[in-house]
């Protein structure tokens, strides 16, 4: 199973292939791996002991940052990957990112925010778009057109206790009124907008 695997400089953890969203874009739709990763779909889910213990098989100082993105959602083991992250900061001290949908409140049923605190450096939200309804279409969220609200409130809540927040979209997916639109809501809620390249 491939529990980390590399991209670029960072080291990203793969926990969990479950998600509550079914995205258009998902590029676990298309492909098997990442960057020559050997295939990310898991037998099961590695327990933590199993994810800890892989890092001994890696430099962990040449990597930038360690990065929770996987084929599947982070959040939804909420409780095991801040312990992996806890671990990280413990033993290696190295940034750590998540990159989710911000659906963590719903997933969960409870406000997650404070529960990142002094563990993750940067959080990395799929914004997609700035329309509620198109999310829906794109995302296709199992809790529905609330999805949308709930990941807006996820992000302002979480940059309380995480030092950078980053709500993203795709470059060339939205048009320029569409991405005003999201750099509007980022202002609003005091996070940073970044439109990040297409991966095919």
């Amino acid at each position: 199973m491939v529990i980390l695997y590399e991209v670029h400089d960072n080291l990203y953890v793969n926990m969990t292939n479950r998600c509550p969203c079914a995205c258009t874009f998902c590029l676990r739709q298309t492909r098997e791996e990442m960057n020559g990763s050997g295939s990310l779909w898991l037998e099961r889910e590695p327990t933590v002991d199993e994810v800890k213990a892989e890092f001994e098989k890696f430099d962990i100082s040449k990597y930038n940052e360690i990065v929770f993105c996987g084929f599947g959602e982070p959040t939804e083991r909420l409780d095991d990957m801040l312990e992996v992250c806890r671990f990280i900061k413990e033993k290696y001290n190295k940034p750590v990112r998540v990159n989710t949908n911000g659906l963590a409140d719903l997933i969960h049923g409870r406000n997650t925010a404070p529960e990142f605190k002094g563990l993750v450096d940067t959080i990395s939200i799929s914004l997609n778009t700035p329309s509620p309804e198109r999310y829906l279409e794109l995302t296709r969220s199992k809790f529905g057109i609330k999805s949308f609200d709930a990941m807006i409130n996820f992000a302002e809540n979480v940059k309380k206790y995480v030092p950078n927040v980053v709500l993203s979209t795709v470059f060339t997916t939205l048009t320029e009124e569409e991405e005003k639109k999201c750099a509007l809501i980022c202002e609003r809620i005091g996070v940073t907008y970044r439109i990040r390249p297409w991966e095919g």
